[in-house]
């Protein structure tokens, strides 16, 4: 190869991978956030503040590829994930899609789906997903959640308990003091939630495959585009198959490439 025609190669490649940091680590430093309650995108150790799962290595392996640090912490709910990315104060977020928020960010194509189904208590006459929406039944979902968003235009006779924060032991003591027949929210929390607590079952059908993806700030489309390649990359190569093996968690599977 011509030495001036490697040089011109060698540095389109040097302004590509600056263009790719601009748009995903302006700062120099990879800053990610995340869900912090929900394990299919990772968990929280509550004694160090160590985070494992999908999001930490997929964070580790695409700063790798950018050739920056990084930092990933956790926020309390959907909405401290949009404003963070909004304000900046994050240049990535793991968030499930929806069409709501997608008013708000900017979605790369999903990674993951997570399924979504619906945990009561071991005596109860609801054996399946066809017995939820019956009047008379009540469903709580956590506020803002995609099983709640999903619920909220899909029920149709079921009242449907939208509440902000719920989490797995709030839904424990509704379900023990016969406030609510059923809790909804994605099956990976719903499997732990059934090992913790005594008494308690996980309906067989799953109502909603949840996109989990990656947002960026709106009209950030070179970041998309950039996250988009990526994870088609760790999904061909079998790197994305590996993280959700390690990550060990139920009803989550690989999205097909979009």
């Amino acid at each position: 190869m011509p030495r001036a025609l490697s040089a011109l190669i060698f540095l389109s490649a040097l302004v590509h991978a600056a263009d790719q940091k601009d748009a995903l680590a302006p700062t120099g430093t990879l800053r990610v956030t995340f869900l912090g309650g929900n394990p299919v995108q990772g968990r929280v150790d509550a004694a160090t503040g160590a985070v494992t799962g999908p999001v930490a290595d997929l964070t580790q392996e695409l700063a790798k590829r950018l050739s920056v640090p990084f930092k990933v912490f956790p926020s309390a709910g959907v909405r401290e994930v949009l404003d963070a990315v909004k304000m900046h104060s994050a240049d990535i977020g793991f968030l499930a899609f929806d069409a709501t928020r997608a008013a708000e960010v900017d979605f790369s194509q999903p990674y993951s789906l997570a399924y979504n189904s619906y945990i009561v208590s071991a005596d109860s006459p609801i054996r399946t997903g066809a017995e939820i929406d019956h009047a008379g039944v009540r469903v709580a979902a956590p506020r803002g959640d995609s099983g709640d968003l999903y619920l909220s235009r899909t029920l149709k006779q079921a009242e449907l308990k939208s509440i902000a924060g719920l989490n797995p032991d709030g839904a424990f003591k509704m379900l023990g003091a016969h406030e609510i027949d059923a809790y909804a929210t994605n099956r990976a929390r719903l499997t732990e939630m059934a090992a913790r607590f005594p008494g308690l079952r996980v309906l067989p059908e799953n109502f909603f495959a949840v996109e989990q993806s990656m947002v960026v700030a709106k009209g950030n489309t070179a970041g998309v585009e950039y996250l988009n390649r990526f994870i088609d990359g760790v999904r061909d190569s079998g790197f994305l198959k590996s993280v959700l093996v390690r990550a060990n968690l139920s009803g989550v599977e690989i999205a097909p490439p979009k």
